[in-house]
């Protein structure tokens, strides 16, 4: 459904080194540099952080949260420890399972460096 997402930062550096270590975790190359930004390009999608374009200070969305697939529960853990080890913060309930009435899923919640909120996501396999 979705070709990419763009995330505004106020440090590139800072932000290249928490995507490159949480997308490490989930078998993702590092990022491209792009000049203004940087990618992380997968077949099924891609991935942008760069500081704003307009020169204005970046901010998160109150409410608004992005949803990583990881091929494990083990996964899931691996992402979520390098965000915590690389400048994220962990929110929300710790990493495991939740039903949300339309399936079993593994999943983790980060906030990166400016704030916005990450999800490790992993779909349990049905009973």
């Amino acid at each position: 459904m979705f070709s990419h997402v763009m995330l505004g930062c106020s440090d590139r550096e800072r932000s290249r080194k928490f995507y490159n270590a949480t997308l490490s975790a989930l078998g993702i190359a590092p990022g491209q540099d792009f000049g203004k930004s940087d990618w992380w390009m997968t077949r099924d999608g891609s991935l942008g952080v760069g500081q704003p374009l307009d020169g204005q200070p970046c901010s998160h969305g109150n409410g608004s949260t992005i949803g990583l697939r990881a091929g494990s529960p083990e996964e899931v853990d691996a992402w979520h420890a390098a965000g915590v080890a690389n400048g994220g913060t962990a929110i929300e309930d710790p990493p495991g399972i939740r039903d949300a009435g339309f399936g079993k899923m593994y999943l983790a919640y980060l906030r990166d460096p400016d704030g916005n909120k990450l999800c490790g996501f992993y779909r349990m396999p049905k009973e």
